[in-house]
């Protein structure tokens, strides 16, 4: 099983950050590659078991199931209905920490998924920098204003 992964610390206090993450539907505010999402079949954002149907800026269409969330924990859980890439037995999650010194915020970002044979190690490479730690820039930069 792979495992991407990326982590920062963003300069804003953790219920800022989580009121930006916990919207399901609310990558294309933050996240550059995100063009446009829709929760499908009229759901919130915030209901489990709700899909988002997004689109990349290079037009390709994925679509993710959220599996769980948590305002305690300030965590969610997804996984892939249409995937962006080639894996199966995607299940990714963002968690949020207080990090009290300054009033910042850890976020952490990952996912497991397995790889054909042919690509073991290709996607996680990707999913953790170009999915990831990109998001999480942008997020950095978004909060920035």
């Amino acid at each position: 099983m792979a495992k991407a992964y990326a982590s920062a610390v963003i300069d804003a206090p953790i219920e800022t950050v989580w009121k930006i993450i916990r919207d399901f539907n609310g990558l294309p505010k933050w996240h550059s590659a995100i063009a446009r999402s829709e929760i499908e079949d009229g759901l919130s954002s915030h209901a489990v078991g709700c899909i988002r149907s997004f689109y990349l800026q290079d037009g390709a269409h994925v679509r993710e199931q959220l599996l769980a969330l948590s305002d305690n924990e300030h965590s969610l859980s997804y996984n892939f209905v249409k995937p962006a890439f080639p894996v199966t037995n995607y299940e990714a999650f963002i968690r949020l920490i207080a990090i009290t010194d300054g009033g910042r915020t850890f976020a952490e970002w990952g996912a497991t998924f397995d790889e054909a044979p042919e690509d073991a190690g290709k996607y996680v490479e990707i999913v953790s920098t170009h999915v990831f730690a990109a998001g999480l820039k942008d997020l950095q930069a978004h909060l920035a204003g």
